[in-house]
Protein backbone atom coordinates (compact mmCIF):
# COMPACT_ATOMS: atom_id res chain seq x y z
CA UNK A 1 0.00 0.00 0.00
CA UNK A 2 2.67 2.17 0.77
CA UNK A 3 4.43 2.11 -2.20
CA UNK A 4 1.39 2.49 -4.22
CA UNK A 5 0.59 5.31 -2.84
CA UNK A 6 4.57 6.91 -3.11
CA UNK A 7 4.15 5.68 -6.99
CA UNK A 8 0.84 7.12 -7.47
CA UNK A 9 1.91 10.12 -5.26
CA UNK A 10 4.65 10.41 -7.56
CA UNK A 11 3.64 10.45 -11.37
CA UNK A 12 0.37 12.68 -9.78
CA UNK A 13 2.10 15.41 -8.84
CA UNK A 14 5.05 15.60 -12.08
CA UNK A 15 2.48 14.94 -14.54
CA UNK A 16 0.23 18.03 -12.98
CA UNK A 17 3.48 19.88 -12.68
CA UNK A 18 4.42 19.08 -16.15
CA UNK A 19 0.51 19.43 -17.62
CA UNK A 20 -0.80 22.56 -15.58
CA UNK A 21 2.68 24.42 -14.37
CA UNK A 22 4.72 24.35 -17.76
CA UNK A 23 2.89 23.50 -20.66
CA UNK A 24 -0.14 25.61 -19.48
CA UNK A 25 1.26 28.18 -17.05
CA UNK A 26 4.58 28.88 -18.72
CA UNK A 27 4.12 28.28 -22.41
CA UNK A 28 0.35 27.98 -23.44
CA UNK A 29 0.42 25.05 -25.20
CA UNK A 30 -3.53 24.43 -25.13
CA UNK A 31 -6.12 26.16 -24.31
CA UNK A 32 -9.40 25.41 -22.21
CA UNK A 33 -12.70 27.51 -20.37
CA UNK A 34 -12.37 28.91 -17.47
CA UNK A 35 -14.11 26.30 -15.56
CA UNK A 36 -12.21 23.85 -16.69
CA UNK A 37 -8.97 26.18 -15.93
CA UNK A 38 -10.23 26.06 -12.01
CA UNK A 39 -10.97 22.57 -11.95
CA UNK A 40 -7.46 21.53 -13.14
CA UNK A 41 -5.97 24.63 -10.52
CA UNK A 42 -7.47 22.72 -8.08
CA UNK A 43 -6.58 19.26 -8.92
CA UNK A 44 -3.02 20.61 -8.71
CA UNK A 45 -3.35 22.11 -5.69
CA UNK A 46 -4.70 18.91 -3.63
CA UNK A 47 -2.20 16.35 -5.55
CA UNK A 48 0.53 18.60 -4.84
CA UNK A 49 -0.96 19.82 -1.14
CA UNK A 50 2.47 20.87 0.80
CA UNK A 51 4.89 21.07 -2.63
CA UNK A 52 2.22 23.22 -4.56
CA UNK A 53 3.77 25.19 -6.62
CA UNK A 54 2.42 29.04 -7.81
CA UNK A 55 2.18 28.78 -11.06
CA UNK A 56 2.97 32.39 -11.86
CA UNK A 57 6.18 31.81 -10.01
CA UNK A 58 6.95 29.15 -11.98
CA UNK A 59 6.24 30.37 -15.37
CA UNK A 60 8.18 33.55 -14.36
CA UNK A 61 11.15 31.29 -13.66
CA UNK A 62 10.52 28.96 -16.53
CA UNK A 63 10.75 31.89 -19.04
CA UNK A 64 13.94 33.65 -17.39
CA UNK A 65 15.83 29.52 -17.90
CA UNK A 66 14.64 29.68 -21.27
CA UNK A 67 15.79 33.11 -21.87
CA UNK A 68 19.12 32.80 -20.34
CA UNK A 69 19.66 29.26 -20.32
CA UNK A 70 22.74 27.84 -18.38
CA UNK A 71 23.89 31.64 -17.99
CA UNK A 72 25.16 33.03 -15.24
CA UNK A 73 20.76 34.85 -15.37
CA UNK A 74 19.69 31.18 -15.43
CA UNK A 75 17.50 30.33 -12.36
CA UNK A 76 18.55 26.92 -11.79
CA UNK A 77 21.37 26.02 -13.89
CA UNK A 78 23.26 23.37 -12.63
CA UNK A 79 26.71 24.43 -13.93
CA UNK A 80 26.82 27.46 -11.16
CA UNK A 81 26.67 25.21 -8.54
CA UNK A 82 28.65 22.74 -6.87
CA UNK A 83 25.81 20.69 -5.91
CA UNK A 84 22.03 19.84 -5.83
CA UNK A 85 20.78 21.69 -3.02
CA UNK A 86 22.83 24.80 -3.72
CA UNK A 87 21.03 25.21 -6.92
CA UNK A 88 17.54 23.98 -5.32
CA UNK A 89 18.12 27.07 -2.76
CA UNK A 90 18.77 29.83 -4.96
CA UNK A 91 15.91 28.88 -6.83
CA UNK A 92 13.54 28.35 -3.71
CA UNK A 93 14.45 31.92 -3.46
CA UNK A 94 13.80 33.37 -6.52
CA UNK A 95 10.25 31.46 -6.43
CA UNK A 96 9.72 33.15 -2.67
CA UNK A 97 10.88 36.54 -4.39
CA UNK A 98 8.25 36.45 -7.04
CA UNK A 99 5.52 34.23 -4.84
CA UNK A 100 5.76 37.21 -2.77
CA UNK A 101 5.89 39.85 -5.15
CA UNK A 102 9.16 41.40 -3.32
CA UNK A 103 10.66 41.30 -6.79
CA UNK A 104 9.54 42.06 -10.40
CA UNK A 105 10.70 40.38 -13.34
CA UNK A 106 11.11 42.14 -16.74
CA UNK A 107 7.87 42.98 -18.32
CA UNK A 108 8.32 40.27 -21.08
CA UNK A 109 8.48 37.47 -18.74
CA UNK A 110 4.74 38.43 -16.94
CA UNK A 111 1.38 37.62 -17.82
CA UNK A 112 -0.37 34.13 -19.47
CA UNK A 113 -0.52 32.43 -16.49
CA UNK A 114 -3.64 31.20 -14.50
CA UNK A 115 -4.06 33.16 -11.03
CA UNK A 116 -6.35 32.15 -7.91
CA UNK A 117 -5.96 34.24 -4.51
CA UNK A 118 -7.80 31.39 -2.74
CA UNK A 119 -5.32 28.40 -3.93
CA UNK A 120 -1.97 30.07 -4.48
CA UNK A 121 -2.87 32.53 -1.66
CA UNK A 122 -5.12 31.60 1.12
CA UNK A 123 -4.34 27.98 0.60
CA UNK A 124 -0.69 27.59 -0.57
CA UNK A 125 0.54 30.06 1.94
CA UNK A 126 -0.98 28.92 4.62
CA UNK A 127 1.51 27.41 7.31
CA UNK A 128 -1.62 25.44 8.81
CA UNK A 129 -2.86 24.03 5.47
CA UNK A 130 0.40 23.16 5.14
CA UNK A 131 0.66 21.19 8.56
CA UNK A 132 -2.43 19.77 7.47
CA UNK A 133 -0.77 18.20 4.29
CA UNK A 134 2.08 17.55 6.46
CA UNK A 135 -0.24 15.69 8.88
CA UNK A 136 -2.36 13.64 6.40
CA UNK A 137 0.96 11.87 4.53
CA UNK A 138 2.48 10.96 7.85
CA UNK A 139 -1.13 9.36 9.19
CA UNK A 140 -0.91 7.38 5.61
CA UNK A 141 1.99 6.07 6.65
CA UNK A 142 1.10 5.50 10.18
CA UNK A 143 -1.72 3.33 9.17
CA UNK A 144 0.09 1.71 6.30
CA UNK A 145 4.11 1.62 6.99
CA UNK A 146 5.24 -2.37 7.10
CA UNK A 147 8.80 -1.23 8.10
CA UNK A 148 10.36 1.92 10.14
CA UNK A 149 12.75 2.84 7.20
CA UNK A 150 9.44 3.01 4.56
CA UNK A 151 9.10 6.95 6.82
CA UNK A 152 12.18 7.93 5.23
CA UNK A 153 9.84 8.41 2.14
CA UNK A 154 7.76 11.17 4.26
CA UNK A 155 10.13 14.16 3.28
CA UNK A 156 9.92 13.37 -0.55
CA UNK A 157 5.88 13.78 -0.14
CA UNK A 158 6.69 16.77 1.70
CA UNK A 159 8.79 18.65 -0.93
CA UNK A 160 7.57 16.60 -3.72
CA UNK A 161 7.36 19.49 -6.68
CA UNK A 162 10.66 20.79 -5.59
CA UNK A 163 12.36 17.48 -5.96
CA UNK A 164 11.13 17.22 -9.45
CA UNK A 165 12.23 20.60 -10.34
CA UNK A 166 15.51 19.69 -8.62
CA UNK A 167 15.46 16.28 -10.62
CA UNK A 168 14.52 17.61 -13.92
CA UNK A 169 17.10 20.44 -14.04
CA UNK A 170 19.86 19.63 -12.47
CA UNK A 171 20.20 15.87 -14.90
CA UNK A 172 18.25 17.72 -17.83
CA UNK A 173 21.24 19.94 -18.30
CA UNK A 174 24.49 17.60 -17.32
CA UNK A 175 23.30 14.01 -18.11
CA UNK A 176 22.46 12.17 -21.32
CA UNK A 177 22.42 12.91 -24.94
CA UNK A 178 21.46 15.90 -27.51
CA UNK A 179 19.39 15.53 -30.84
CA UNK A 180 19.80 18.90 -31.49
CA UNK A 181 22.83 21.86 -31.21
CA UNK A 182 22.21 24.53 -28.81
CA UNK A 183 23.84 27.66 -27.12
CA UNK A 184 22.95 26.01 -24.15
CA UNK A 185 23.85 22.73 -21.84
CA UNK A 186 20.06 20.99 -22.33
CA UNK A 187 20.45 16.98 -22.70
CA UNK A 188 17.70 14.11 -22.81
CA UNK A 189 17.53 11.81 -19.93
CA UNK A 190 16.63 8.33 -20.61
CA UNK A 191 15.09 6.47 -18.44
CA UNK A 192 14.13 9.42 -16.67
CA UNK A 193 12.34 11.11 -18.77
CA UNK A 194 9.46 8.09 -17.99
CA UNK A 195 10.09 8.98 -14.23
CA UNK A 196 9.00 12.77 -14.82
CA UNK A 197 6.48 12.12 -17.75
CA UNK A 198 8.68 13.79 -20.51
CA UNK A 199 10.13 16.82 -18.63
CA UNK A 200 13.77 15.31 -19.24
CA UNK A 201 13.25 15.41 -22.84
CA UNK A 202 15.23 18.90 -22.20
CA UNK A 203 17.14 19.24 -25.37
CA UNK A 204 13.91 18.46 -27.50
CA UNK A 205 12.16 21.20 -25.11
CA UNK A 206 15.03 23.71 -25.65
CA UNK A 207 14.94 23.51 -29.13
CA UNK A 208 11.69 23.34 -30.12
CA UNK A 209 9.80 25.75 -27.43
CA UNK A 210 6.34 25.56 -28.18
CA UNK A 211 6.03 21.20 -29.07
CA UNK A 212 3.45 20.10 -26.92
CA UNK A 213 4.93 16.80 -27.37
CA UNK A 214 8.56 16.91 -25.94
CA UNK A 215 9.74 13.77 -28.00
CA UNK A 216 11.64 13.91 -31.21
CA UNK A 217 12.79 10.42 -32.25
CA UNK A 218 10.47 7.30 -32.81
CA UNK A 219 11.51 5.80 -30.12
CA UNK A 220 11.11 8.63 -27.88
CA UNK A 221 7.96 8.71 -25.33
CA UNK A 222 6.87 11.93 -23.90
CA UNK A 223 3.71 10.10 -21.46
CA UNK A 224 2.27 13.89 -20.46
CA UNK A 225 2.17 14.52 -24.40
CA UNK A 226 -0.08 11.21 -24.94
CA UNK A 227 -2.77 12.75 -22.13
CA UNK A 228 -2.80 15.82 -23.27
CA UNK A 229 -3.78 13.98 -26.56
CA UNK A 230 -6.71 12.16 -24.71
CA UNK A 231 -7.62 15.38 -22.99
CA UNK A 232 -7.97 16.82 -26.36
CA UNK A 233 -10.39 14.39 -28.42
CA UNK A 234 -12.05 14.40 -25.41
CA UNK A 235 -12.44 18.41 -25.88
CA UNK A 236 -11.64 18.89 -22.03
CA UNK A 237 -8.27 20.89 -23.88
CA UNK A 238 -7.58 22.67 -27.13
CA UNK A 239 -4.00 22.11 -28.50
CA UNK A 240 -2.65 25.55 -29.34
CA UNK A 241 0.40 25.20 -30.36
CA UNK A 242 0.51 22.16 -33.49
CA UNK A 243 3.91 22.03 -33.99
CA UNK A 244 5.63 19.26 -32.96
CA UNK A 245 9.32 18.27 -32.62
CA UNK A 246 11.15 17.11 -35.60
CA UNK A 247 14.24 14.33 -35.92
CA UNK A 248 16.40 15.32 -37.82
CA UNK A 249 15.47 19.03 -37.61
CA UNK A 250 14.85 20.99 -40.68
CA UNK A 251 15.57 24.20 -39.84
CA UNK A 252 18.98 25.26 -40.32
CA UNK A 253 20.70 26.43 -36.89
CA UNK A 254 24.04 27.34 -35.58
CA UNK A 255 25.94 26.10 -32.22
CA UNK A 256 25.72 29.87 -30.80
CA UNK A 257 22.44 30.55 -31.76
CA UNK A 258 20.54 31.68 -28.47
CA UNK A 259 17.73 30.09 -27.16
CA UNK A 260 14.67 32.65 -26.61
CA UNK A 261 11.68 32.41 -24.71
CA UNK A 262 8.11 31.80 -26.26
CA UNK A 263 4.41 31.32 -24.82
CA UNK A 264 4.11 34.45 -23.20
CA UNK A 265 0.96 36.59 -23.67
CA UNK A 266 2.20 40.13 -22.33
Amino acid sequence: MVYAFFISHWLLCVFFQSFFQHRYAAHRMYTMGPRTERVMHLLTYLVQGSSYLSPRAYAILHRQHHAYSDTEKDPHSPHYYRDVLRMMLFTKTRYEAYVHEREQPEPRFLGGYPEWNLVDRTLARSWPMTFVWIGLYTAFYVAFATAWWQFLLLPIHFLMGPVHGAIVNWCGHKYGYRNFPSSDRSRNTLPLEFLTMGELFQNNHHRFCMSPNFAARRWEVDPTWQVMRVLAWLGVIQIATPQRAVYPDPRPQHAGEPTHVEGQTA
